[in-house]
């Protein structure tokens, strides 16, 4: 769902369905006469399919675990933020912040909408994560690793948050050359959201090599081996999303690149999570 979402952005086909929601152009099961119908509701079948199955998850929680129990907690939240992302999604729609839409408007909706994004795809990890008999999460004297670990997840957003800016920056406004692309992020009389493509690879450049060194640290000074294989793992996944990255630029942000670099974003992501509830407890 995730990554067919970061197609219908990269192909220019959120603008499919027109402005309506839920129905695709005024029908239930519209007759695609044009790819970006059939692509955006795609999209939006499989939406429906995963907020299906997250109710069924939560019917799951409350019927197999009793009160208090973190996995109800997991499954609520889960809930919670696929209804948020079902209406960002919408938003989008009603007020066409989609296609060739270069509005403050889309910009912000799009950074609230990776924010949720990553929010709905914590919350599901951890809701597997304490099923399969992992421990509550503790704030409790954890110091200055607490700390480290909020930093670390606020990081990872701000780097997704970029990339979000900076992915459709791409789409909107290509550049033929790499030259040209360079040139375009240090014009002053290009639009903003080309200006802003130079922020993202400074950010995910810093908080990925933070991030590393943490990782590395707490696999090097850590006994426990599922600690260890989930420090070592974030450590492999940095370094392939960096070097995607770069790729990413080379190339001049091909789709099926975007595609691959938003992957290993939430595989980041999904990873610090599960790091961080193994760490705090």
């Amino acid at each position: 769902m995730i990554l067919w979402g970061a197609y219908v952005r990269a192909t220019g086909s959120g603008a499919g369905c027109g402005s309506h929601w839920p129905l695709c152009n005024g029908e239930v099961i519209p007759r695609a006469q044009q790819a970006s119908t059939l692509i955006e509701f795609t999209h939006r079948m499989m939406s429906g399919l995963a907020f299906v199955l997250v109710v069924v998850m939560l019917i799951w929680a409350f019927k197999a675990f009793p009160k208090g129990n973190s996995v109800r907690l997991g499954a609520t939240l889960s809930m919670l933020f696929m209804v948020t992302e079902a209406l960002v999604g919408a938003g989008l729609v009603l007020f066409e912040w989609v296609a060739k839409d270069v509005s403050i408007g889309r910009v912000i909706s799009i950074s609230i909408h990776l924010v949720n994004t990553f929010l709905l795809l914590a919350s599901m990890s951890l809701t597997a994560w304490w099923a399969s008999g992992g421990k509550p999460i503790s704030l409790r004297r954890k110091g200055i690793l607490a700390w480290g670990i909020c930093l670390g997840l606020l990081g990872v957003l701000l780097v997704g948050v970029s990339g979000s800016i900076t992915a459709l920056g791409d789409t909107l406004f290509p550049a033929s050359t790499l030259a040209e692309g360079i040139g375009q992020d240090f014009s002053p009389t290009t639009h903003f959201l080309v200006r802003l493509r130079i922020w993202h690879p400074t950010i995910a450049i810093t908080t990925g090599l933070c991030l590393f060194f943490f990782a590395g640290w707490i696999g090097m000074s850590n006994r426990e081996l599922p600690t260890r294989r989930l420090a070592y793992a974030l450590c492999i996944i940095l370094a392939v999303q960096l070097c995607a990255g770069l790729v990413n630029v080379l190339l001049l942000a091909p789709v099926w690149m975007q595609i691959v670099h938003l992957f290993l974003a939430d595989a980041v992501w999904i990873t610090m999570i599960l790091l961080s509830a193994v760490l705090l407890v």
